[in-house]
């Protein structure tokens, strides 16, 4: 744990080859991450940009698209694995999380397979199978939870999504007949950058609305009181110079919860973060934002809708470009 009175963790949301091999390595002997997440987005990044994937490409010889990128993925998911293995060997998290191919977000039979497939792949207990919280979504986590499969479910935007992944994590745990260890990512700071401009005019405090709808959802998970599930605070990077680098992690730091963000925002909050929690916040104080929100004739619902499909297809858009790179 980052700070373990708090049981708050922070994990990197980042893989790469060369860094898994060096400062990985450091920030992990530094006890200042316990975990990691990737995403398609950032996989792309990664073997577009980096030399470190050339030779084990050049070897892969003639197989499909997806099965390279999948031997990508995977090698850099087992390296991830095994240098967080004694955290996970201690229960000190230690996870790292892959995410099913994004276009299968609305095929519930098809993320399952691919679920199972990769964690039989991976070989590593603390490999969490990341799922988007859609329909089909929510049956797959129930069903690769109960096979025992950690899962994090992605892409939380709204608290009936959260409620409807923290229901698939409870009844699988009843199925499996034991704890299995799962996350709820909820998505922060996209949240801001598509009101903070509107808001601003209007004179309605800013960079406050991805926080408070976070808060709200956070509260709702913890009296769900789910064993074995949290809430992972993620999309904690910030956008806006006039914020510190760190101000997502600090506003949101919470009990029992989990924070992935970039490696130079989790840096400025070790350095210069307020290392007291944050959460929870009164009700009335998130009541009384929206329905300032409200007032100004923004339908906030609809603004989490187009969050939460724009971000499915940022992840097909970054799947489709390593594709067509391989």
């Amino acid at each position: 744990m980052y700070l373990k009175e708090l049981k708050f963790s922070l994990w990197a949301d980042f893989i790469e080859r060369d860094y898994l091999d060096h400062e990985f390595k450091e920030l992990i002997q530094s006890k200042i991450i316990n975990g990691a997440t990737s995403n398609p987005a950032i996989f792309k990044n990664a073997i577009l940009s980096s030399g470190a994937y050339k030779e084990q490409l050049s070897k892969l010889g003639s197989i499909s698209p997806k099965e390279k990128y999948e031997a990508l993925a995977i090698y850099d998911i087992q390296k991830a694995a095994d240098i967080l293995n004694p955290l996970y060997e201690k229960g000190d998290d230690g996870y790292v999380s892959i995410e099913v191919d994004p276009f299968l977000c609305d095929d519930a039979k098809a993320t399952i397979a691919e679920g199972k497939r990769l964690f039989s792949q991976i070989k590593r207990k603390n490999v969490m199978i990341k799922v988007p919280a859609t329909q089909a979504g929510y049956i797959a986590m129930r069903e690769l939870a109960s096979s025992g499969i950690p899962v994090n479910a992605t892409l939380i935007f709204k608290k009936e999504q959260a409620i409807l992944c923290a229901e698939a994590f409870r009844d699988a745990a009843i199925k499996y007949g034991a704890k299995v260890d799962s996350v709820i990512s909820v998505f922060v700071s996209r949240i801001d950058r598509a009101l903070d401009g509107e808001l601003a005019k209007a004179g309605v405090d800013v960079a406050l609305s991805g926080i408070y709808n976070s808060a709200d959802i956070y509260a709702k998970v913890q009296e769900m009181g789910v064993d074995g599930c949290r809430v992972l605070f993620a999309s904690t990077g910030v956008k806006d110079d006039l914020l510190p680098p760190h101000y997502y992690i600090e506003k949101l730091l919470a009990y029992n919860s989990v924070n992935t963000a970039p490696i130079d925002t989790i840096k400025a909050f070790h350095l210069n973060g307020v290392k007291e929690s944050a959460l929870p916040i009164q009700p009335q104080v998130i009541k009384e934002h929206f329905e300032k929100i409200k007032a100004l004739g923004i339908d906030f619902d609809s603004v989490l809708d187009k969050q939460i499909a724009d971000g499915l297809k940022s992840f097909k858009d970054a799947f489709k470009d390593i594709l067509e790179s391989l």
